[in-house]
């Protein structure tokens, strides 16, 4: 059985994930899928939640992606409430739609918004008194 990983800190899991490259892979080589939607999702959630997107800001872009596509989504002035989240996002919806041939790859991209919304929210619950 493999090592458990040491646990990281939100900023060490930022400072070590690419996820322009972990799109760029994930989205073309099935070996880089779960990397994708493992570090690269979750990273991706924590530089979003920093930012203070809601999760249904980027639930909602998947269902665009669907829509639309990854281009349409990515080529959009202000895809999320804030314009630094904006170009955060952008930059990585760029580099998918350059590589989302298909609408298999489309749907990844989705899925992978999906995925990155799921844990936003769920940092958020963390963080939120339960009654």
């Amino acid at each position: 059985m493999p090592p458990t990983p040491a646990p990281r800190t939100d900023d060490e899991l930022i400072a070590a994930t690419d996820i322009g490259t972990l799109l760029l892979y994930g989205l073309t080589r099935d070996a880089f899928h779960t990397a994708l939607f493992g570090d690269g999702a979750v990273a991706a959630a924590v530089t979003l939640d920093r930012l203070g997107v809601l999760p249904r800001s980027v639930a909602f872009l998947a269902d665009t992606v669907r829509a639309g596509g990854v281009r349409y989504v990515a080529e959009l002035s202000e895809p999320l409430p804030s314009p630094e989240a904006s170009q955060v996002l952008r930059g990585w919806l760029r580099t998918a739609a350059d590589v989302a041939a298909g609408p298999d790859a489309e749907n990844r991209v989705a899925r992978w918004l999906d995925t990155v919304a799921e844990l936003i929210g769920a940092r958020r619950d963390s963080r939120t008194p339960h009654q």
